[in-house]
């Protein structure tokens, strides 16, 4: 027999519930978490000791959805779950982000959490249900974590600050951040907004602090009741700092010697060297090599730490608020659509843009049902970048991630689609990084689109904080070089236009940081965001008039309802006829809206004409030029205005009386008719015998003028 464990609370107005000892009782920590009709199982194992030799600790964080969770079936051949979604990918990190800093250092046990949808209302986003359940299942483990930590949703409708706003609420939000915490400060912050102040970004951090302690206390009290006794954390392997005080008098003048020079490879070629040095000064087994580059390590992170809190002089010489120099330049490919080369310090990246039409929209089949997503933005990191060496595959975790980040910096400027109907893809080869390629990226990104014509509502740039915190103080650093990332206590991404924060990713190393320094990096990031951008301008200030030569142009028609199965035809014969004799693109709207796509514009107007004709009403008393397509005794069936045909009765062939209609047309014969009437059956009627058949002019008008 086993025993539950459950706690539940009120919180935003829903039910929030954790229950563990029922199901995965094998994991060392599983907690079943429900809010609303939505409900995670998440589940957390850690190995009993280290690998041998493993010098990193290997954390995994697995999110997975189960399409029986919204009573779906998977789509695609196999009709099961397959490779993570991008989605999965998402989330996934962000329970990876917050959770992470707070192993101890000693930690090094393999450890794998696991989140599983099993149940989603198709109101409350199971993402933040999830992270709530992993870090209740790590308090409960007796893994060693330094949590719990809890994590919201925060919207922002009317003015006010909204809790876990459902799926229909986020449709009227212009914020959608996502935060998570410890009691003592914030972790990781995630968001998209449509260009909020500084003021209201800080705000709804703060709020979403506030509101997740209830759930901080939920965790805690079941902690209280069921959680396993804690594992005592291994012995240090080797004195640190007695070692490190060793290699002081050996290194220590090579390690302020590299730390002065300004450019990143001589830097990294005399930290090298000195590495070797260090190995080498010591017996082979006394101490092990592993510890003395550990040892090594460390004092890098305390010198450069020292430097810029004592001196304010960074890696490269700069002070803490300069930004690199910045390069942006427009029109870099010849056959792309749109394309920008766009460099910052040692950071580079080369940006395109392809305008397709609604053919080449990404269909997602996800928990919700299947969309159609029309702006896709990806983002390539190969080794050279870095002047390494590496294995070439499909995007991983961070290149997922980095490419969001920079697809929800530039979506609230889009245009919308009955304005600007393309598709719209965007890649980024980053070809150059040391510091923030994914902002890079927004910049490139702008000034790309804007070269290919896309009317953005106003250019976007993005910059990079980091922070250097300990006892005796702070220092923000704006535009982060990669080693100050590295060897920082934040990561701090904003992005936006002059009007406001377009994106926001936040990720702290230590366990918490302040209001102040949060309020302290936003600001420094507007002042390097503003400067940014008036480097930016120095390329292009605003979209080009009229999409690229190279680009299809989408012309936009309306037709009637009822006509849309004549454009199509049987099996989608005609418009297929259409597409084939033309070369244009064509996509057709259940309400009527026709989208031609060409690159010629005579193209383009040939299809839209043969479209017209095939929608338009006979007139009576218009000429028409037509072909005949039947010859019966009694007359011949001519086609005109597309795939209209009437009737040309024998007595309205000529002024002659015709005695057989095969001595006056042929099958495939063009003339001139005139429309004399529509009956109440909706046949024509057609005339030859008024119109000049050499001119195509009406006798009958030319009579009686």
């Amino acid at each position: 027999m086993f025993t539950v464990y459950r706690k539940e609370t009120e919180w935003g107005g829903r039910k929030l519930v954790l229950e563990t000892g029922k199901v995965a009782r094998q994991a060392d920590g599983a907690v079943m978490i429900t809010m609303g009709g939505t409900a995670v199982l998440c589940t957390v194992v850690g190995a009993k000791k280290p690998k041998p030799g493993q010098g990193f600790f290997p954390l995994t964080v697995n999110y997975q959805e189960k399409y029986f969770a919204a009573g779906r079936i998977p789509g695609g051949f196999f009709r099961r779950e397959g490779r993570p979604t991008e989605t999965e990918t998402l989330v996934s990190r962000l329970i990876d982000r917050p959770i992470r800093p707070l192993f101890p250092e000693g930690y090094l046990n393999e450890t794998q959490v696991i989140a599983t949808v099993l149940s989603h209302d198709m109101e409350n986003n199971p993402d933040m249900v999830a992270m709530i359940g992993c870090s209740a299942a790590l308090t409960l483990s007796g893994i060693p974590f330094l949590g719990p930590i809890a994590g919201c949703r925060i919207g922002y409708i009317n003015g006010a600050y909204v809790l876990n706003p459902t799926i229909a609420q986020l449709e009227e939000s212009s914020l959608e951040l996502l935060i998570a915490g410890t009691r003592e400060g914030v972790l990781m912050v995630e968001s998209e907004a449509k260009e909020l102040s500084e003021e209201v970004m800080l705000g709804a951090v703060t709020f979403g602090h506030d509101q997740m302690q209830a759930v901080i206390d939920l965790i805690i009290s079941l902690a209280e009741v069921a959680a396993k006794d804690p594992r005592e954390l291994p012995p240090a392997p080797y004195d640190r700092p007695a070692l490190m005080a060793k290699l002081s008098g050996i290194i220590g003048a090579d390690l302020a010697d590299a730390y002065s020079e300004t450019a990143k490879a001589v830097r990294y070629a005399k930290l090298d060297a000195m590495k070797e040095k260090a190995v080498a000064s010591f017996e082979e087994a006394d101490p092990l090599r592993e510890h003395v580059l550990d040892a090594v390590e460390q004092m890098k992170y305390d010198h450069v730490r020292a430097m810029i809190l004592d001196t304010g002089r960074r890696i490269d010489g700069r002070d803490t608020k300069t930004i690199r120099p910045i390069v942006g330049e427009v029109g870099f490919l010849d056959r792309t659509h749109g394309s920008a080369l766009f460099t910052r310090g040692e950071t580079q990246a080369i940006v395109v843009t392809t305008l397709g039409t609604g053919q080449d929209e990404q269909i997602i089949d996800a928990l919700t049902g299947e969309y159609r997503e029309a702006f896709m933005l990806h983002y390539n990191f190969p080794p050279y970048s870095v002047g390494e060496t590496g294995r070439m595959s499909g995007p991983g975790r961070r290149e997922i991630g980095h490419g969001k980040l920079a697809w929800r910096a530039i979506r609230p400027l889009l245009p919308a689609k009955d304005k600007f109907p393309y598709t719209i893809r965007v890649v980024s080869e980053i070809t150059e990084s040391n510091g923030s390629s994914s902002m890079a990226t927004v910049c490139g990104t702008s000034l790309s689109l804007m070269d290919a014509g896309v009317p953005l509502a106003r250019p976007v740039a993005g910059i990079a904080m980091g922070l250097i915190k300990e006892p005796k103080g702070f220092a923000v650093l704006s535009d982060i070089l990669g080693d100050e990332d590295h060897l920082g206590d934040m990561d701090f991404k904003v992005a936006g236009t002059e009007n406001g924060v377009t994106a926001l990713q936040m990720d702290i190393k230590i366990t918490s940081i302040t209001k102040e320094i949060m309020q302290i990096a936003l600001g420094q990031a507007k002042d390097g965001r503003l400067h940014i951008l008036g480097e930016m301008a120095k390329a292009l200030t605003g979209a080009r008039e009229g999409v690229n030569q190279n680009a299809p142009r989408i012309t936009t028609i309306q037709i009637p309802k009822d006509k849309i199965r004549e454009v199509i035809g049987s099996g989608g014969k005609v418009i297929r006829e259409i597409c084939e004799t033309t070369g244009a693109k064509i996509d057709i709207e259940d309400d009527g809206t026709i989208k031609v796509a060409a690159v010629d514009s005579a193209a383009g107007d040939a299809a839209i004409a043969w479209i017209k004709g095939i929608v338009a009403e006979a007139e009576v008393g218009v000429v028409y030029k037509g072909k005949v397509v039947k010859i019966m005794d009694f007359g011949a069936f001519v086609n005109f205005l597309g795939s209209k045909d009437g009737l040309v009765h024998i007595s309205e062939l000529s002024k002659e009386r015709v005695g057989k209609v095969g001595d006056v047309v042929t099958e495939g014969q063009e003339v001139y008719v005139k429309v004399m009437g529509v009956d109440d059956r909706g046949k024509v009627k057609l005339s030859m015998k008024v119109v000049d058949q050499a001119t195509g002019v009406d006798l009958s008008v030319t009579q009686d003028g």
